[in-house]
C-alpha cells in the first residue's frame, strides 16, 4: 500500500542530500547553457535509473532478518551524515558540452553526465537504505525520484539564487541530522 508518509520522509532525506551534492551543480551549469527543458529530460531519466537499481538493492536487503537489516541501515545513515559533515568542497569537473543544441543531445549529454556522476553515490545508497527500512519500495521510490527531480529543476532553473538565500553549509547540517536521527531510531528499533 502506497504511504503519503514514508514518500514525504524519502522526499525530505533524499532532497536535503542531494542539493549540496556536485550533480545539482553540474545540472545548474548544463542548464545555463542549453534548454532546460532538454536538460531536465536527460537528468529526469538519469534519476530514475538510479533510484530503480536503489530499491532493487533494497530488494536484496529484505530477505534478511529486520533486526540486522535495522543495524545495518542504522550505520549506513549514521555514514551518511559523517559523509555529509566531513566532506571537502570538490573542485568541480568541466564537462564537454555537446555540439549542436537538438533535444537528443543536450538530454543524452545530461543522461550521461547524472548516470555517471551519481553511481554509488550517497543519495542512491540512502534511497536503498530508506526502502530497506521502510519495506515500501514504491513510496520510497515515488520519493526519492520526486526529490532528485526537484534538486534538479531547482538546480537547471534557479540554483544561484537559492544558493544566495539559503547557505549550502546549512542544508548540509540540515541533512546530516535527519540522516543521523533515521540511523539512531533504526539502531533502537534493532535493539528494542
Amino acid at each position: 500500500m502506497f504511504s503519503f508518509t514514508v514518500m514525504a520522509i524519502a522526499f525530505g532525506v533524499i532532497f536535503l542530500a542531494e542539493l549540496p551534492d556536485k550533480t545539482a551543480l553540474a545540472s545548474l551549469m548544463l542548464g545555463t547553457r542549453y534548454r532546460a527543458s532538454y536538460v531536465f529530460v536527460g537528468v529526469a531519466a538519469a534519476f530514475a535509473v538510479h533510484v530503480a537499481l536503489a530499491i532493487a538493492a533494497a530488494s536484496v536487503l529484505t530477505l534478511l532478518p529486520h533486526r540486522l537489516v535495522q543495524a545495518v541501515v542504522g550505520v549506513l545513515f549514521l555514514a551518511g551524515a559523517a559523509m555529509l559533515l566531513l566532506k571537502k568542497s570538490e573542485g568541480e569537473e568541466e564537462v564537454e558540452p555537446p555540439a549542436d543544441q537538438s533535444f537528443w543531445k543536450v538530454s543524452g549529454a545530461g543522461f550521461m553526465l547524472i548516470l555517471v556522476a551519481e553511481f554509488g553515490d550517497l543519495t542512491q545508497i540512502m534511497t536503498a537504505n530508506l526502502a530497506a527500512r521502510y519495506d515500501d519500495p514504491l513510496s520510497v521510490g515515488v520519493g526519492a525520484v520526486l526529490g532528485l527531480w526537484a534538486v534538479a529543476g531547482i538546480g537547471i532553473l534557479g540554483g544561484r539564487t537559492l544558493m544566495k538565500y539559503v547557505p549550502l553549509g546549512l542544508v548540509t547540517k540540515i541533512a546530516a541530522a535527519v540522516m543521523a536521527a533515521l540511523g539512531v531510531f533504526s539502531f533502537y528499533e534493532a535493539i528494542g
